[in-house]
Order: structure tokens, then C-alpha cells, then sequence
């Protein structure tokens, strides 16, 4: 069970990166995350 839950955190944070990444700086402004911050927003929604 472990490693099905750590398998779906991991998918959920690429998932979470690769949308953030999406994003215009302008988007992001609007959000409140800077580029730099998207790695780290991404881990706090696992």
C-alpha cells in the first residue's frame, strides 16, 4: 500500500509541476507564485 500511495504523490507533484509550468509569469503574479516557487508549491500539495 505504500508504494501505491508514494507512486500517486509522485504523479500528483509532475501533474502539479507540469501545469504550474504551463503558466505565464503573468499567471503565476496573479496567483502569488513566482517561477522559482513552483517545485515547492507542488510538494506542499502532496
Amino acid at each position: 500500500m505504500n508504494l501505491i500511495r508514494n507512486y500517486r504523490n509522485w504523479r500528483r507533484y509532475r501533474e502539479t509541476v507540469s501545469e504550474l509550468s504551463r503558466l505565464s509569469n503573468r499567471e503565476l503574479n496573479d496567483l502569488g507564485i513566482s517561477r522559482s516557487d513552483i517545485h515547492f508549491v507542488a510538494r506542499k500539495s502532496v
